[in-house]
Parts: structure tokens; C-alpha cells; sequence
């Protein structure tokens, strides 16, 4: 009888310990849980505004390197055709390297989407400026640029602005 009273004991005893087990395991659990959320909650409060800011300088960059901006901004800046597709392109480098840091914050699509449009961009220059006598005046190589342009059916940009918006609409 006294083996069975401390069997029972040790049964009774072992069934109270897993169970304590189990309630401070449970109750660990939530408070880790709500410390994960809490520090979450203050990243995204910290990151989210960066993020945005991000985003608005790339919108920014790509408008400021759309073929069209970019003549109207540098128009008058140089007297040849070559020296002015150096300019361009000068422009176009300075602004990217200046936005590079602004990948960190975008998908790697959005990104390569922003890559590819300075690319286009390039290209489109550099295709009118083989249009063009290297001497010949600035402004026809504008006129070149601006008739290119016209000839595409999408804008260099207009795609990776698309996607820059699309990402941060996905945000909110």
C-alpha cells in the first residue's frame, strides 16, 4: 500500500510538474512574442519613412533623366553635338551614382527596373548622337533625342516608374 501511495505521488506530483512546465513555457512564449512584435513595430517606424523617401528620390531621379527633362535642363549647356551627348550622359551618370544608395529600399525588380531604364536612356542618346555629325550644333542633336522619343511606343522611363509606384502602393 505504500508503494501504491508513493507511486500515486510521484504520478500526481510529475503530472502537476508538466503541467507548470507547460503554463511557463506558454506565458515565455507570448512574452518573447510580444517583445518581436514591439521591436517590429519601432523598426517600421524607423524604416518605413526611409523607404518612402527612397522611392520618392527614385520617381524623382527617373523624371529628372526622362529624355525630355533632361534636354530642357541642360539645353543651351554645350556647342556641339558631342560635347552635349557628354553632357547628357554626365548627367545621367551623376544623378544614379548620387540615388545609388536608394536600392537598399526596393525589390530587386524595382531596381533592376530603374537600371534598365538609365540604360534605355543612354542608348537613346548615344543612338541620336550617331544620328549627328560630332560638330554639327547641340541642338540638333535635341532634335534627334526628342524625334527617337517620339518614335517609341513606351518612354525609357515610364515602365520603371510604373513599378516604383505599383511597390509602394503594395506598402500601404
Amino acid at each position: 500500500m505504500e508503494l501504491y501511495s508513493l507511486l500515486t505521488l510521484i504520478a500526481v506530483a510529475l503530472i502537476v510538474t508538466f503541467g507548470l512546465y507547460l503554463i511557463l513555457t506558454t506565458l515565455a512564449e507570448k512574452i518573447f512574442e510580444k517583445q518581436r512584435w514591439d521591436i517590429k513595430s519601432k523598426n517600421t517606424e524607423i524604416v518605413l519613412p526611409l523607404r518612402l523617401q527612397a522611392y520618392e528620390r527614385i520617381c524623382l531621379f527617373l523624371e529628372r533623366i526622362t529624355p525630355n527633362q533632361l534636354l530642357l535642363r541642360t539645353a543651351g549647356s554645350a556647342s556641339n553635338a558631342l560635347e552635349f551627348q557628354q553632357i547628357l550622359l554626365r548627367e545621367i551618370r551623376e544623378e544614379f551614382n548620387h540615388n545609388l544608395a536608394q536600392q537598399v529600399y526596393m525589390s530587386n525588380d524595382a531596381w533592376e527596373q530603374v537600371k534598365k531604364a538609365v540604360n534605355e536612356v543612354q542608348s537613346l542618346i548615344n543612338q541620336a548622337a550617331s544620328d549627328v555629325d560630332a560638330e554639327a550644333p547641340a541642338n540638333e542633336l535635341g532634335k534627334r533625342i526628342f524625334e527617337r522619343v517620339i518614335q517609341q511606343e513606351t518612354q525609357p522611363c515610364t515602365v520603371a516608374l510604373r513599378i516604383v509606384k505599383e511597390e509602394v502602393q503594395r506598402i500601404f
